[in-house]
């Protein structure tokens, strides 16, 4: 796969396991085309996001087996603890300072809520 049925303007209409009296034509999955087609354009498929991504799973599945005392932190490699607990102690700096990027907008002495009950 991918074999390509093309509309007239030469644009990909569909793509086809084995070849067919309307799509002979063979082009390989990474393709620009084909991925184009697909819907899977660059920024999807990049791997250093989805690295970033997976190393807070792995962050969040280290924390859970903690938790549940199958695994104590020393059991890490000193140099996996020390990077395990300076990107604790970095999320948790964000999560202090994050309630405190919106400040009050004012809004409450501009519109009287009072008559609107209980929301």
């Amino acid at each position: 796969m991918p074999y390509v049925q093309r509309n007239p303007d030469g644009s990909i209409e569909s793509l086809h396991r084995h070849a067919r009296p309307d799509a002979g034509e063979y082009l390989d999955a990474a393709d620009p085309q084909i991925q184009a087609f697909l819907g899977w354009n660059a920024p999807t498929l990049n791997f250093e996001q989805l690295d970033a991504s997976f190393v807070r799973v792995t962050e969040d599945l280290i924390d859970v087996l903690i938790a549940k005392h199958v695994i104590i932190i020393t059991d890490l490699p000193p140099h996996a603890q020390a990077k395990l607990i300076a990107r604790k102690r970095w999320r948790e700096g964000v999560a202090a300072v994050a309630p405190r990027l919106f400040g009050e907008s004012g809004f409450a002495d501009i519109i009287d809520d009072t008559g609107f009950g209980k929301l």
